[in-house]
């Protein structure tokens, strides 16, 4: 298994946070070593780092390296001092659920930090890094699981270890079901603007020695009609409490398509995420708050402008897929098929 699960974007070495520099990928392999929570937040938001889950156990560290620096400038007053440097990372995506979540966490232990403060809080951001990657096994099992031997799946976006503490979430269940041999093919969007799929899920398969056939967004439909897919598989930033899904643009017409060639081809569409993705504090999607990024990122590619000056650009990040859209749901404390508001509910009650 160790062949076939080989990256960790997010380090903690030495007293310092090391993020993998994904916006180089797969040219160059830069490892960033950030030391002072401006540094981190600006990691986040310039999609240093990227991925909900990842996100989320950045910010963990991020307080870790915020509390090192108060406690320097001002050792009796440092925890009202850290509430501006929790407020920057709060701020730096807004989206992803995780990233609020494990703020929530650090928050928790800050209260509870007793005479060794620094200490108490690396191990409250490492147990969320450990903790995730526990879930992304159990994930992975349980995903893998549900598919039938000789499949074909297609994913969406990047959700390997680099979107996460290790593993990944929807690249954990293909990595799962590779393992198993239960997969014929696996499939990857480019996924524009930002070429996730094509720069990083392409690159973190090849790299983990799973075989991937890239494929341009629009080409999704035409495979599907091929019979060529039974599982799409994806990830979510934020998936809400009647089980709407908050994930990377183009997720939604996956999910469209997938529900429109499963009667004669079988498709289904299964969304994998740590019960930390889950908001029930929000009735539905459309409460989620999407975020809206550069109009350069679809003007332009590799700083060469593809688009006639005056052009205009509309570019979420995101995109929300309707529950009745989703076959099941996969978190770490079960499946839920079909998802409803009751059936989310009764999974958030089982002990994790």
């Amino acid at each position: 298994m160790k062949s076939h699960d080989t990256i960790r974007a997010v380090q903690w070495q030495d007293g310092s946070l090391k993020l993998l520099d994904q916006r180089y990928l797969p040219a160059q392999e830069i490892y960033l070593e950030l030391d002072d929570v401006q540094s981190v937040a600006k990691a986040i938001s310039d999609m240093v780092v990227r991925g909900a889950p990842a996100i989320g156990i950045t910010a963990a560290y991020g307080v870790v390296i915020a509390a090192r620096g108060r406690l320097r400038q001002a050792p009796d007053r440092w925890r009202k001092a850290i509430e501006a440097d929790l407020e920057l990372l709060a701020a730096s995506r807004p989206t992803a659920v995780n990233l609020f979540w494990a703020l929530k966490r650090m928050r928790e232990a800050i209260d509870c930090a007793g005479d060794s403060p620094l200490e108490d809080l690396l191990r409250a951001a490492e147990r969320i890094h450990a903790d995730d990657l526990e879930a992304n096994h159990r994930m992975g099992e349980a995903g893998a699981a549900l598919i039938q031997t000789g499949s074909g799946v297609l994913t969406h976006c990047n959700t390997g270890s680099l979107a996460t503490g290790g593993y990944g979430t929807a690249l954990g269940v293909i990595r799962s079901a590779f393992i198993a041999g239960k997969l014929d093919q696996v499939y990857a969007d480019e996924t524009r603007p930002w070429l996730q799929g094509a720069r990083l899920t392409a690159w973190e398969l090849m790299r983990d020695n799973i075989p991937v056939t890239l494929l341009a967004d629009g080409a999704a439909a035409s495979l599907m009609q091929q019979g060529k897919v039974q599982w799409v598989i994806v990830g979510a930033d934020r998936i809400t409490a009647n089980g709407d899904v908050a994930n990377k643009i183009g997720t939604y017409s996956l999910a469209v398509n997938a529900r429109y060639h499963s009667k004669k081809y079988g498709v289904k569409f299964m969304v994998v995420a740590p019960t930390s993705t889950v908001d029930m504090e929000l009735a539905c999607g459309i409460d989620i708050p999407i975020e809206h990024r550069d109009p350069a990122e679809v003007l332009m590619l590799n700083g060469q402008r593809v688009s006639p000056a005056g052009a205009q650009a509309w570019n979420p990040a995101f995109d929300v897929t309707p529950a009745e859209l989703v076959d099941v749901i996969v978190t770490e404390r079960g499946i839920v098929e079909s998802p409803t508001t009751n059936r989310l509910a009764a999974m958030m009650k089982n002990p994790s």
